[in-house]
């Protein structure tokens, strides 16, 4: 079974990306878009988003990532998926399932769902535009009003020529509510004849389990629970106790350093606490502590109350 780590915008960077793919055995990493308008990107723009790039596209563990691509235009998007591989992508992924207003305004992401042919056509330029021996992938919802298209779409990328197909089992409407619908990932397994992966409401292994015995995937994707379980895809793949909070709350206090020595320290609070939105799910504690910490707004502050909150774990 391969584990796939989701691309999350504004969520999965190349520190993220570092940081997970460390502690846990992920077959492949897909980064937060790229997006594509009307002209070949520079390579710095490709750098900055993936610079595993200067590492043969690969995570400085081991970790090969790819690149994925958010765009209306496919002759652009082909010759930006094909500037993406000679940087150094794990192949190249298209995404069709960006649910975020601003996106979908522009004509990207989820809202190409409701046009099959536009899907097929961006797909199949970037085939096209790729050597073969490279991967070209999809990632799509059901749907984006309702998941009437949601077959017409995976063919589309299917006869696009893609290698495989991610399906986040939910439609643009339905956002990241539950349930997932892994029963629609079921017909499209069943009548594409390339792999597809399962993606949506994966939170630990017994979900994982139920998600391949009801689709029949060998591949799954896990997002939102990656960031909730930072081991999630150990605890999949190996069996592996899933961590307890002083053990996550130690790798917060690892990736707060590598953060602030590497970035403008007013970044920090919001993503800090984008973290612990997620953590809340998995962690009693760390509901406790994001209603201490969340009225600062300062790095210096919140800094201070997870040094003490591991202090006192430890004494």
């Amino acid at each position: 079974m391969r584990v796939i780590l989701a691309p999350m915008e504004g969520v999965v960077d190349a520190l993220m990306r570092d940081i997970l793919s460390t502690i846990n055995p992920y077959d492949l990493l897909v980064t937060e878009f790229v997006r594509v308008v009307d002209q070949l990107l520079p390579d710095k723009v490709f750098l900055k988003l993936c610079p595993e790039l200067l590492n043969n596209g690969n995570t400085p563990s081991g970790t090969p990532v790819r690149v994925q691509l958010l765009g209306q235009e496919p002759q652009c998007m082909g010759e930006n998926a094909l500037r993406a591989i000679e940087l150094g992508s794990h192949g190249v992924d298209a995404n069709f399932g960006c649910p975020a207003k601003i996106v979908n305004r522009s004509k990207g992401g989820a809202v190409l769902l409701q046009y099959p042919e536009s899907v097929h056509d961006i797909v199949k330029a970037m085939r096209q535009a790729v050597p073969k021996e490279h991967a070209v992938t999809a990632k799509i919802r059901l749907g984006y009003e309702d998941k009437s298209l949601f077959m017409e779409n995976a063919i589309a990328v299917y006869e696009a020529g893609a290698t495989e197909l991610a399906i986040h089992a939910r439609s643009k409407v339905d956002g990241y509510k539950p349930p997932a619908y892994w029963e629609y990932i079921t017909e499209v397994r069943k009548r594409l004849p390339i792999p597809v992966i399962a993606n949506g409401e994966i939170w630990n292994r017994d979900d994982a389990k139920r998600c391949i015995e009801v689709t029949g995937c060998d591949s799954i994707m896990i997002g939102r629970g990656a960031i909730s379980l930072p081991n999630l895809a150990d605890t999949i793949k190996t069996g592996a106790t899933p961590y307890t909070w002083e053990q996550t709350l130690a790798l917060m206090l690892s990736y707060t350093q590598r953060e602030l020595n590497g970035r403008k320290s007013d970044y920090y609070p919001a993503r800090i606490k984008q973290w612990f939105t997620y953590l809340n799910r998995q962690y009693p504690a760390a509901d406790i502590l994001f209603r201490e910490l969340r009225v600062f707004k300062t790095t210096e502050e919140i800094v201070a109350v997870l040094e003490t909150a591991q202090r006192n774990l430890n004494d």
